[in-house]
């Protein structure tokens, strides 16, 4: 245990080291695998399916489909970009298997 440990912090110590403003860990762009959406500069760590690997992905547009926010942290379809919001019909069964999906829509524009 304490081996794993001393690892872990030497491999924490050696990201944190690294002058690149990308980083190892945080700050990961389009393209790289993430394990959560806090990793990624775009904060969203997309997946195509339960056993395809996660990597950063851009946030979802105007009209595109999107998921609500998720304590997951992992998205089958990415949230949407500031400004917006993901229009979607929650469940409890959407909830629990991060199914909750619906699309981006300026909500400005539309009161108009």
């Amino acid at each position: 245990m304490e081996k794993v440990l001393v690892l872990l912090l030497l491999a924490l110590a050696v990201a944190y080291a690294v002058p690149d403003p990308r980083g190892l860990i945080f700050n990961l762009v389009e393209g790289e695998l993430c394990l959560n959406s806090a990793q990624c500069k775009s904060k969203c760590c997309h997946r195509d399916t339960g056993l395809s690997l996660a990597r950063c992905a851009p946030k979802a547009r105007e009209s595109s489909e999107c998921s609500a926010f998720t304590l997951y942290g992992v998205y089958y379809k990415c949230p949407c970009e500031r400004g917006l919001t993901c229009e979607v019909d929650k469940t409890i069964v959407g909830s629990i298997t991060n199914t909750n999906f619906g699309v981006c829509l300026d909500v400005g524009r539309s009161r108009e």
